[in-house]
C-alpha cells in the first residue's frame, strides 16, 4: 500500500511540474520497443511511465492532468515533458507512425485538453530552438536595414556636397 502511495504522490509532483502529458496505449509493444522509446524521450528531458490507470487517476486529481481523468481505460502509459512540449508530441508520434501497435490517445497542454490531431498537428511545430532563431534572424533582418536606411540619408547628402563643390570648382 505504501508503494502505491509513493508512486501517486510521485506521479502527482510530476504532473505538476509538467508542460505536455499526452496518455498512450502501449498494448503489444515488446520490452525493446518500449525501451527505445523511453531513451528517445529522456533524450529530450521527458518520461514515459507505465502505471496503472487507478494510480494514474489518483495522481492527475488537482492537476491540469485530470481533464483526461476520464480517458484513463486500457493498457495506459503517459509520456511526460519539463520542457519544450513540441518535442515529445514529435517523439510520440514518430513512434506511432512507425509502430501500428503504439496508439497515442489524448494529451493535455497548459490545461487544455488535446485529441490525436491536435497532437500532431503540435508535433509538426519546428522545436523552440528554431522557433528562436526564426524570431532572432528576422529581429537582425530589421535592425540592419534600419541601420542601411540611417547611413544612407548622410551619404546622400555626402554626394550632394560633392557635387555642388564640382560644379562650383568647374565654373
Amino acid at each position: 500500500m505504501d508503494k502505491k502511495k509513493a508512486i501517486v504522490e510521485e506521479l502527482h509532483e510530476k504532473f505538476s511540474k509538467s508542460k505536455i502529458v499526452i496518455l498512450t496505449d502501449y498494448k503489444g509493444l515488446d520490452v525493446k520497443a518500449v525501451s527505445d522509446l523511453r531513451r528517445r524521450l529522456n533524450e529530450i528531458n521527458a518520461e514515459f511511465r507505465v502505471v496503472k490507470n487507478t494510480l494514474l487517476a489518483r495522481a492527475s486529481e488537482n492537476t491540469y492532468v485530470e481533464l483526461i481523468k476520464e480517458d484513463f481505460k486500457g493498457p495506459s502509459a503517459v509520456a511526460m515533458s519539463y520542457g519544450d512540449p513540441v518535442a515529445p508530441a514529435k517523439v510520440v508520434t514518430e513512434f506511432a507512425a512507425g509502430n501500428d501497435k503504439f496508439e497515442v490517445k489524448f494529451g493535455v497542454l497548459g490545461g487544455k485538453r488535446l485529441d490525436v490531431a491536435a497532437i500532431k498537428a503540435l508535433s509538426s511545430l519546428p522545436s523552440r530552438e528554431v522557433l528562436l532563431a526564426q524570431v532572432l534572424s528576422a529581429m537582425n533582418g530589421v535592425s540592419t536595414s534600419f541601420v542601411r536606411v540611417l547611413n544612407a540619408v548622410p551619404q546622400k547628402l555626402l554626394y550632394a556636397l560633392q557635387a555642388i563643390k564640382e560644379q562650383k570648382e568647374s565654373v
